[in-house]
């Protein structure tokens, strides 16, 4: 019998029979959609990504700030000398997209990088819908972009949630109007030392955004578009305030704090 023949069968057992076969439905079921899913980087080098460090040119990964070791995406500074001097750098997948699912594990790790700025403390995070980094000048210190921020917990006891909303150079609407701040706390647990944490972002395009953290739906929000300030040194041809975000790069951040990223995977959303 074809291999064909064999899986019309089965779907009609499942369909007619469904507790009887629930071991071999929900393999077939999940072998499905595990394959929708694309690792983002292939375990031995940056092949495929791209580097941008302020006060550097696009491609020069300065001070191999951003290196892969034991299938691990790590953020060092252990190459740097000197004052930090606001050496903020992101890691660009090569290949923008819209509509997506964006999945991996981070962990803070070491030291903040002396003279980095202390609210970078365990803080670093993922940007999406961002600018090509082709396009940034040399002194542009952040991209035009929306960030799902990554927190650790710094005092026991003290709330600092993660999974959160920021916008260099963008908006969000949230509860049906634009948000007039920078950044928007999720409603996640806080998690202390160097234990992986899963984060989750699933992007609709120029319309819904959820943040997920360990599995939890943390934040939702609509309408990412340009606007708003925070961002320096940018080309004003970049910047069309009100421009609803369609799609964009994604980039892995590095703000002076030490971080780990493993299990890095996108499922395209695009044809559903």
């Amino acid at each position: 019998m074809s291999q064909k023949k064999i899986s019309g069968l089965l779907s009609t057992l499942c369909a007619m029979f469904g507790l009887l076969f629930f071991t071999q439905c929900g393999v077939q079921k999940n072998t499905v959609a595990d394959g929708d899913w694309k690792p983002m980087f292939n375990g031995k080098n940056l092949d495929g990504w791209t580097a941008k460090i302020h006060h550097y040119d696009t491609g020069d990964n300065f001070g191999d700030t951003f290196r892969v070791e034991d299938s691990i995406i790590k953020v060092r500074y252990d190459k740097y000398k000197g004052d930090f001097n606001d050496r903020f750098g992101h890691l660009y997948f090569d290949t923008p997209y819209s509509k997506f699912h964006l999945s991996m594990e981070y962990r803070f790790v070491g030291e903040l990088y002396p003279g980095a700025p202390s609210y970078t403390l365990k803080n670093s995070g993922v940007m999406f819908h961002s600018q090509d980094p082709r396009t940034m000048p040399k002194e542009q210190n952040w991209p035009i972009s929306v960030e799902m921020q990554f927190l650790a917990g710094i005092n026991e006891g003290e709330a600092r949630p993660t999974g959160n909303m920021c916008s260099p150079g963008t908006e969000i609407e949230y509860g049906g109007k634009m948000y007039p701040d920078h950044c928007l706390n999720s409603t996640s647990d806080t998690y202390y030392g160097d234990q992986w944490v899963k984060a989750e972002l699933i992007v609709l395009g120029d319309s819904l955004v959820t943040h997920l953290i360990n599995g939890k739906k943390v934040l939702e929000y609509t309408k990412p578009q340009i606007g708003g300030e925070v961002v320096e040194g940018f080309d004003p041809k970049s910047k069309n305030d009100g421009q609803l975000l369609k799609e964009g790069f994604i980039a892995l951040q590095s703000e002076g704090q030490p971080i780990d990223f493993r299990n890095v995977k996108i499922k395209n959303l695009e044809a559903q």
